[in-house]
């Protein structure tokens, strides 16, 4: 089969590889769809513990396929279902597993990052995570394309259940990337009267604006003058950061009003200074100030259900396919920020 494989920092190779075998617990997937995200451009960029020359690993957690084989102690799947396969795998003990949110585990694993993931042909889902309920059967007219984008769905969708939109709501979301508009969208269906999305690129905002016509586009220099404005000085009543950034976290206190909420949903690299956050203003202001990271299988279900639905049209968030063969140029189109989401196709 044909694999990416990253060896180490800025060195991902396509490479022939022995088609996996499993065992009588797993499932093995022929991947279809294999979407690209920050996360794996972080990690080729930056390096990864375990991953070096003698231990390469195959990046990729947005999956979409169909089951080839199942292990003879398997039950509730068969070879040719299409599915969707939520990445994050706890240990199933802790209290965190317990309560279903495996993301949260302290020894969790991930597919595509302390395992090996989708951006190959085939990929072995391991017992845990068949047990576990992380591999989803697709709704019937869900597109492999569009299964692909359930996996930052659901982190924005945890994202508002952590931190509630409510009827009427000012929503500001700092970062126009695949998770900002997301998350632009499911707060506009949660019920925000208006969403302002902000971002250095005026492109990206033109972008935003051709997927939702609805949301109102702000660039990133000045932002703060422009919430007030718009918002006769009240600010917002919600604001999320929805990039790598510590001038928008610090922003967001800024900007939130009296009674307001913010989502801390962007890390931070761990090179960057400690944020300074002006807390007086959270405790004058009474403001709610959480962070959100990942999701349970429950969260990637759900989101499955809402591109079903309709109320999410992810066909309008993918730019770009190519297939494996050409991965180094799908890397760089991801990374180039050229359109929004990026496709890794096994067609």
């Amino acid at each position: 089969m044909i694999a990416a494989q990253m060896y180490g920092i800025n060195d991902v190779r396509v490479t022939e590889l022995p088609k996996p075998s499993i065992a009588e617990g797993e499932l093995l997937l022929r991947v279809k769809r294999a979407g690209i995200c920050g996360t794996d451009l972080r990690m080729i960029a930056n390096g990864f513990a375990g991953i070096g020359p003698s231990s390469p690993r195959t990046l990729g957690h947005e999956i979409a396929g169909v089951v080839a084989e199942v292990g003879s102690a398997v039950a509730g799947y068969a070879a040719g279902d299409r599915v969707a396969v939520a990445p994050n795998i706890g240990c199933g003990i802790c209290d965190e597993c317990v309560k279903g949110d495996y993301h949260l585990c302290p020894d969790y694993r991930a597919l595509g990052v302390q395992l090996d993931g989708g951006f190959a042909e085939y990929v072995v889902i391991p017992e845990a995570a068949v047990r576990f309920g992380n591999v989803a059967k697709l709704p019937d007219g869900v597109t492999f394309d569009q299964a692909a984008l359930a996996e930052p769905l659901a982190c924005v969708y945890n994202g508002l259940q952590v931190c509630p939109v409510r009827l009427g709501d000012d929503v500001l979301i700092v970062g126009a990337g695949t998770i900002g508009i997301l998350y632009a969208q499911l707060a506009r269906r949660a019920g925000a009267g208006r969403v302002f999305l902000a971002n250095r690129s005026p492109g990206r905002l033109e972008l935003a604006k051709t997927i939702d016509g609805s949301l109102v586009t702000l660039e990133a220099e000045g932002l703060r003058e422009r919430i007030l404005e718009r918002t006769g000085g009240r600010g917002v009543d919600v604001c999320v950061t929805a990039n790598p950034s510590p001038e928008a976290q610090r922003l967001a206190v800024e900007v939130t009003a009296t009674n307001g909420r913010i989502n801390f949903f962007g890390g931070l690299p761990k090179s960057a200074t400690p944020t300074l956050i002006d807390t007086n203003r959270i405790h004058y202001k009474q403001i709610m100030a959480t962070g959100s990271t990942k999701a349970n299988n429950h969260h990637f279900r759900k989101t499955l259900q809402f591109i079903a639905s309709g109320l999410i049209d992810a066909d309008k968030l993918v730019s770009n396919r190519f297939p494996i063969s050409e991965f180094g140029q799908a890397v760089a189109a991801a990374s180039g920020s050229v359109g929004i989401k990026t496709l890794v196709t096994f067609d």
